[in-house]
């Protein structure tokens, strides 16, 4: 079955006492199971906000997102919680490890509230790390990685649960060329086998240039790049 995301007309604009500050102006995205995109632009401009809006983290001031056909913005507070918990896989600029477990447990964390089958979830764990390079690092601590290996114990955790839709924030901001290049390539390909969709927010123009699609948010305007960044 075919996924896909749409997002329409969004709007995002918070109040200020000297008036009205928009960040988005009727933003307009669609993705299909296996297609990705990269969202590029100067920092302020809104892209995290965008990525927030698209995994149901933020309300929009106006416009809707479905991701196979579910209005997420339709649903209760603890709708929606569930739903990015089973649908929705986020990876982020920071890490966030938690630094009392280890490895294994890490990429199992999504998982503690709702999975009963416990062997299975720690067999696609194991293997899921194994994917990014980890397999002998399974017993490690963050503090015991390099700051590669804790990202890609991220991209992992954000798999566990087979997510539609994979939302990255800045994956490689806080790497060296070497391991950026390293973990952005293990995101795409790791993705495609999925078959997830993927929205990478990032200032990499190198990673931004590996994706299918390249938007760029200025001025509150998303629009799709021809040919480069």
């Amino acid at each position: 079955m075919t996924t896909s995301l749409s997002a329409t007309d969004l709007c995002k604009s918070y109040p200020l006492p000297a008036g009205e500050l928009s960040i988005l102006k009727g933003a307009n995205l669609r993705l299909s199971s296996g297609e990705n995109c990269a969202i590029v632009g100067p920092s302020g401009s809104g892209k995290s906000t965008l990525l927030h809006l698209l995994g149901g983290l933020d309300e929009p001031t106006s416009g809707e997102v479905l991701l196979d056909s579910v209005d997420i913005y339709s649903l209760s507070e603890r709708e929606k919680g569930d739903f990015r918990g089973r649908e929705i896989g986020f990876i982020f600029q920071e890490h966030h490890l938690l630094p009392q477990l280890n490895v294994l447990e890490n990429v199992l964390v999504p998982l503690l509230a709702t999975e009963k089958n416990a062997s299975s979830s720690t067999d696609r764990a194991k293997t899921l790390l194994d994917r990014v390079g980890l397999g002998d690092r399974l017993a490690h601590r963050p503090a015991e990685l390099s700051g590669g290996e804790r990202e890609r114990v991220a991209v992992a955790r954000a798999l566990i649960r087979s997510p539609k839709l994979l939302l990255a924030d800045e994956p490689t901001g806080n790497l060296d060329p070497k391991n950026a290049s390293m973990v952005g390539e293990l995101l795409l390909s790791l993705q495609k086998e999925e078959k997830a969709i993927l929205v990478v927010v990032t200032h990499n123009l190198s990673l931004a240039k590996e994706l299918d699609a390249v938007y760029r948010l200025d001025e509150g305007q998303l629009t799709k790049q021809a040919t480069s960044v």
